[in-house]
């Protein structure tokens, strides 16, 4: 009888535990929302933006690239490469040099009133340039402007959805009341064999070499939102917004707010 009774309270405990799975198995699962997803790192202000101009056919420039690649993998500085072509004629044309970099160098040159270009040159905030190879040089320079306030003043606030991506760019208190909000993109980081020039022979890793510059609008001093579409983004490697005053001139100024959109990290 005892035994009876234990298997009818066995089997009932199947049972129980059988409809409980069942019961779990039914229930609606819950909708799903489209919201936001914002990358922590991405909302703070940067140290500050590195800007190299650098060619594949300077001899020169291999210990400013190879500096250059620490600073690409740091998550408060926005690392950008500009692969000029005036020195092709060395023999060797750079597999990554576009016009517009040339060009946005040369503003740059007419910015800081100087006479002519030069490889490796770092632009730092857009502000003041150094010789590209020195790391005292360009961390001091960096350094230097976070403590005198010459650094990120504007917060830049990145997220995304599934079909597009928001750049919210803050409020500028007492400071500086229009600049452009420029897209820069740029490529993975990729290793090309130099076959001529002065660098011949060589296998040289390049990080963040930018492909396009494009201005995306305009921010007049108060916090507002731009959205660019993500199926463009995803058709780049990387790219990263920079909010950067411009002279009467046209010419580019001190840059005071920066942020990576889409970052690589891969060979």
């Amino acid at each position: 009888m005892a035994f009876r009774g234990r298997l009818r309270l066995a089997a009932l405990a199947l049972a129980l535990t059988a409809l409980g799975g069942v019961a779990l198995a039914a229930e609606p699962e819950k909708p799903q929302t489209d919201k936001p997803q914002t990358d922590r790192a991405q909302s703070e202000k940067p140290l500050g933006v590195v800007e190299l101009f650098t060619s594949q056919g300077c001899s020169s420039c291999p210990p400013a690239d190879e500096f250059f690649a620490e600073l690409a993998g740091k998550d408060d500085i926005v690392a950008l490469a500009y692969h000029v072509n005036y020195w092709d004629y060395l023999g060797w044309q750079d597999t990554l040099s576009t016009k517009k970099n040339t060009e946005r160098q040369y503003d740059y040159m007419r910015s800081f009133g100087s006479r002519s270009v030069y490889t490796p040159q770092a632009v730092i905030n857009g502000r003041s340039h150094v010789n590209g190879a020195s790391r005292n040089e360009v961390d001091g320079a960096l350094a230097r402007m976070d403590r005198t306030g010459e650094g990120m003043r504007v917060g830049i606030k990145v997220s995304r959805t599934s079909d597009r991506v928001m750049i919210d760019a803050g409020d500028a208190g007492n400071g500086p009341a229009d600049a452009h909000v420029v897209i820069v993109y740029f490529d993975p980081p990729q290793m090309v064999q130099i076959g001529q020039g002065e660098n011949s022979g060589r296998s040289l890793t390049y990080w963040n070499a930018v492909s396009d510059i494009q201005t995306a609008g305009m921010w007049h001093g108060k916090a507002q939102r731009y959205e660019l579409p993500m199926t463009e983004i995803a058709k780049k490697g990387g790219c990263a917004v920079l909010l950067q005053s411009v002279g009467k001139d046209g010419m580019p100024g001190p840059i005071l707010g920066a942020a990576f959109i889409r970052k690589p990290d891969r060979l």
